[in-house]
């Protein structure tokens, strides 16, 4: 569970949970599966049976991904830092048409990019294509660091890596992206990670 570490207090609170499912029937059954859970149910009473005339949220939306087949699983971070320093970057990256996109998964997987973000350490916890959401054809990755002036640093070793740059070069990859969205998060108090 992650909050934008940009979020205004004065704005609405933007809270993103990402929730790793072995299938789609197991997140369909989710829901219900809650709704079951005296613990849950007790917890979570007065965001549960909150009013109409206040309610919790202002929306709430559900964005489905299935992993990469290069990144299968998702990885849970090696940082060591206080983890009230902790920097996670969500990134979402729409691409034109469907076959941009196409384009820019296979430029992840088969491209090299993925490879260079395990050979400067950037902590990817997973990558995955969009399958259902409001922004597609997008993918979204999340990358974790031991705090600002580490993600920085990453970012840096990224932009300057020789693998990258003939990467970003080559004609196959061009105009693959037409929108990139880059959150830059902490944990909730509340959240395991």
């Amino acid at each position: 569970m992650f909050k934008p570490i940009e979020n205004d207090t004065s704005a609405d609170k933007i809270i993103y949970v990402i929730v790793p499912y072995k299938s789609l029937s197991e997140m369909q059954a989710q829901d219900k599966l809650l709704m079951k859970d005296s613990t849950y149910i007790n917890a979570g009473k007065d965001y549960i049976t909150a009013s109409y005339q206040t309610p919790p949220y202002s929306r709430v939306e559900k964005i489905i991904l299935t992993a990469f087949e290069s990144s299968p699983q998702m990885q849970l971070p090696h940082l060591t830092s206080n983890k009230k320093e902790h920097v996670y970057e969500l990134r979402s990256y729409e691409s034109p048409t469907e076959s941009y996109h196409i384009n820019k998964v296979k430029m992840f997987n088969t491209g090299g990019e993925i490879n260079i973000f395990s050979k400067i350490n950037a902590n990817a916890i997973f990558y995955g294509d969009v399958i259902a959401g409001s922004h597609m054809p997008n993918l979204m990755y999340l990358t974790s660091f031991e705090n600002m002036a580490d993600r920085d640093a990453h970012w840096k070793s990224f932009s300057d890596d020789a693998d990258i740059k003939k990467i970003f070069a080559m004609d196959d990859y061009k105009n693959n992206v037409s929108k990139a969205d880059i959150i830059l998060m902490h944990a909730a108090s509340y959240s395991d990670y």
